[in-house]
């Protein structure tokens, strides 16, 4: 298993460099001796022009360089399958992780398969689908530890585990579900490429162990001997203009118009009269039954997301409410500041910030390495976030702090670090909604998101600054209708927003619309319940605005708001449906998978199935390490608790 270290050398697990066999068979030695000048996309497959300085750059494997010895080191290599002739056998899956010594509930290539028709005239093709080493690699853009090289030598995309700090987001945003987070050890690995084979003039092993030669790879665009087409699509394979693959296709056997998956995913493939494309469409295997489902929907993976982006987007739109108003000297807040409910306030806030916080670092893979999450942001969008929400936790807490102080150097040091949350949380809060904006995610690419989380901040935000207030007798009336009014506009625009994301989905021809089926029959239920309360709130807060109320009334105010924010941004994360490739009935198959964890089949290997087990602090077993073991024992385990 290659790894890329952080002074641009190759680490390879093995001891030695890949050593070629004197009796290697044709069909596993690369044979490229034309290429052309650019591919289809318009890039030109050099990666690097001759008399290019980085041409001289020492190529170094395991801490031996390697001469250039193969003549299309820097050229754009790609992977070329035929679908005619997979027969499914897994020998590529196989190969591949024999080779990188991935463990069985990962893969770096796996087979899938989209069929159509019924017998006697039953159509089948098989997708063998490992990474793409795409020209523009949304991996690395995204990736916040920079773990991530597009290599100048074969333009082999490759990631280091031991840099990842297992945030996911290289997952989230490749559409070809190449990246492999590892729910055990909480990293990503992916396919290498097999750079070491490629020196020694040899194909990956995938492509050499493959029974049918469905299976091949060399200089991009060159079509190998006996093929006649070099396509970018087939029926299952996810669109090609986020990234530009390096991958191209043979399927020259007719099939149905209508291809459907056999996984759980309920999405089928529809071949217009007009059209050569497959489209992605709806499936509704399951068909349209509201169910509940509340384990699955409040015990998604994704929770931390869920209390962190919560949380945070409270504390920001109260913030702001709060700095704004102190500084075009609105009457209730001000009336607010100079009561004894003002520094507890800033308290609570700085305290919900730092539990979001805290609940978003706890569900890293690494939560130790969190640091490293600033390493890119001159790309990423995750560290970016990262940089704007500090930023703004920082000038939330010296905005606190020196609230406890009086004098004009005070008041200069108060505005001073005001000015810097705002700063950070217009950066921070822009960029948090520009992480979930992902093709690769039909489901969130769309305007409501940022709806969603605007309107989050000012309802909740406003709510609580409301409750506290009224609570402490601190908030005049008139203050209580303003801070209504914001909730209103708040719950507003993120109603407008649902709406115009429900009739973007329904008729979507993407994973969307598979996400919106999800959630109006699996979580149909909870669907409804969120946007009954969000409308009975959003009535109660323009009533509120206009006739005031009583304490006990905005309290049931911010309760449904809270509510209906929960259950939402639970639905969020759990029925969006990715860009992936299609599975088999058990390998690459979230509703198998869904079930091993719950029947214990998890626990057996080789089903390719594993509990996460990598989350480094849970209080249960902080409590059972510190009562029923002895002093070194607990040093040992607390450290293993606390690093993974």
């Amino acid at each position: 298993m290659f790894r890329r270290s952080r002074r641009g050398n190759l680490r390879q697990k093995t001891d030695n460099m890949f050593k070629r066999r004197e009796n290697e068979p044709d069909y596993a030695l690369l044979n490229d001796p034309v290429s052309r000048e650019r591919n289809r996309y318009g890039r030109p497959i050099e990666t690097v022009p001759e008399g290019d300085p980085r041409r001289k750059q020492p190529f170094i494997i395991n801490g031996e360089e390697q001469q250039p010895l193969n003549p299309n080191r820097y050229k754009q290599h790609g992977f070329y399958f035929n679908a005619d002739n997979c027969i499914a056998c897994h020998a590529c899956e196989a190969a591949c992780s024999e080779k990188n010594d991935v463990p069985p509930h990962l893969a770096f290539r796996s087979v899938g398969f989209v069929e159509g028709g019924t017998y006697p005239d039953y159509r089948r093709i098989n997708i063998s689908m490992a990474c793409n080493h795409c020209d523009n690699p949304v991996c690395l853009k995204g990736c916040p530890t920079r773990a991530y090289t597009k290599f100048a030598e074969y333009g082999a995309v490759l990631q280091d585990p031991d840099i990842c700090f297992g945030c996911g987001y290289c997952t989230w945003v490749c559409p070809y579900n190449a990246p492999q987070l590892d729910p055990v050890k909480g990293q990503v690995s992916k396919c290498n490429m097999c750079v070491d084979r490629l020196e020694v003039g040899l194909k990956p092993a995938c492509v050499a162990a493959c029974l049918g030669k469905a299976l091949d790879f060399g200089v991009i665009e060159n079509v190998p001997e006996g093929r006649v087409q070099a396509e970018t699509e087939i029926p299952g394979f996810p669109r090609t203009d986020i990234t530009h693959p390096n991958i191209r296709f043979q399927q020259m056997k007719s099939i149905q118009r209508e291809m459907v998956r056999v996984d759980s995913m309920p999405l089928k493939y529809h071949r217009a009269e007009d059209e050569k494309r497959y489209r992605p469409q709806l499936d509704p295997k399951e068909g349209y039954r509201r169910q509940w489902n509340w384990k699955k929907l409040l015990g998604s993976h994704e929770n931390a997301h869920i209390a962190f982006t919560l949380s945070a987007q409270t504390v920001m739109g109260a913030f702001a409410l709060l700095v704004l108003g102190s500084w075009l000297d609105v009457e209730p807040v001000m009336a607010f500041r100079q009561s004894a409910a003002w520094l507890p306030t800033l308290g609570g806030l700085l305290a919900l910030m730092a539990f979001g916080l805290f609940k978003l670092n706890m569900h890293l893979g690494k939560p130790h390495r969190f640091y490293r999450g600033f390493y890119n942001l001159r790309l990423s969008p995750v560290s970016r976030e990262i940089a704007g929400v500090s930023l703004f936790f920082a000038g939330l807490a010296g905005f606190a702090f020196f609230n406890l102080f009086d004098g004009g150097w005070a008041v200069v040091l108060q505005n001073l670090f005001a000015g810097l949350g705002l700063a950070g949380m217009i950066f921070g809060g822009y960029y948090m909604y520009r992480l979930y904006r992902i093709p690769a995610r039909p489901f969130w690419d769309h305007w409501h998101t940022g709806a969603s989380f605007l309107g989050t901040g000012l309802a909740l935000g406003g709510l609580l600054l409301a409750v506290i207030g009224l609570g402490s007798g601190s908030l005049p009336l008139e203050g209580a209708r303003l801070l209504a009014s914001v909730a209103a506009l708040g719950l507003l625009l993120e109603g407008l927003g649902l709406v115009a994301h429900a009739l973007a989905m329904r008729g979507a021809e993407s994973e969307g619309a598979a996400s919106w089926y999800l959630q109006t029959t699996t979580y149909g239920w909870p669907w409804r319940l969120r946007n009954g309360l969000l409308l009975a709130a959003l009535v109660l807060a323009e009533w509120l605005a206009f006739h005031g109320g009583s304490p006990w009334l905005f309290g049931l105010l911010a309760a449904m708001a809270l509510v209906s924010a929960v259950l939402g941004r639970a639905l969020f994360y759990v029925v969006v449906i990715p860009t992936t490739m299609p599975g088999a009935f058990f390998w690459r198959n979230r509703g198998f998978v869904e079930h091993a964890r719950e029947v214990g089949l998890a626990e057996m290997p080789q089903l390719g199935v594993a509990h996460e087990r990598h989350h480094p602090f849970r209080l249960d077993e902080l409590w059972e390490t510190v009562r029923t073991t002895s002093a070194r024992e607990k040093w040992d385990q607390l450290r293993r608790i606390f690093t993974g």
